[in-house]
C-alpha cells in the first residue's frame, strides 16, 4: 500500500469512525482511536492491552469492517460529503451571479438529500 493509499485509508475510516462511533462497541472504538487518531502501532496497543499484535490487528479489521458496513446500510458518510459538494455549488453559483434556476436546482437538490422517496421536492 502506498503512503498516499493509506493517507486515503486512514482519513476514511477517521471520517467514518466520526459518524458511526457509538456505534461500535467500547473495545472497538478504543482500539480505532489508538490506532487511527493517536498513531499507536499495533505493538503498543498490544502492550497497552496485554495480547498479541494478531489479536490488536483482527480486532481493528473487524471494526473497520464493522463501520464499512455501517455505512452500506445507512450511507451517512456520502450524503454528507454530497451535501458538501452541494454546498460548494451552491456557494460558486451565488458568487459568480448565475441564473436563479440554477441556485434553485442545487438547493432542491440538497433538499431531497434527507428526504424520504415519496417526499421529493419536484422541480
Amino acid at each position: 500500500m502506498t503512503d498516499l493509499e493509506a493517507l486515503s485509508k486512514t482519513t476514511r475510516i477517521n471520517a467514518l469512525f466520526d459518524f458511526y462511533q457509538t456505534l461500535l462497541t467500547e473495545k472497538q472504538a478504543t482500539f480505532l482511536r489508538y490506532y487511527f487518531h493517536e498513531n499507536f502501532s499495533l505493538g503498543e496497543i498490544a502492550a497497552e492491552f496485554e495480547i498479541s499484535r494478531q489479536a490488536v490487528y483482527e480486532h481493528i479489521k473487524r471494526a473497520e469492517r464493522v463501520l464499512e458496513d455501517y455505512e452500506e446500510k445507512l450511507h451517512l458518510l456520502a450524503q454528507y460529503e454530497r451535501r458538501q459538494q452541494l454546498l460548494q455549488s451552491l456557494l460558486q453559483e451565488a458568487e459568480g451571479g448565475r441564473q436563479r434556476e440554477e441556485l434553485l436546482r442545487i438547493a432542491r437538490e440538497l433538499i431531497n438529500l434527507d428526504m424520504i422517496d415519496d417526499e421529493v421536492i419536484e422541480e
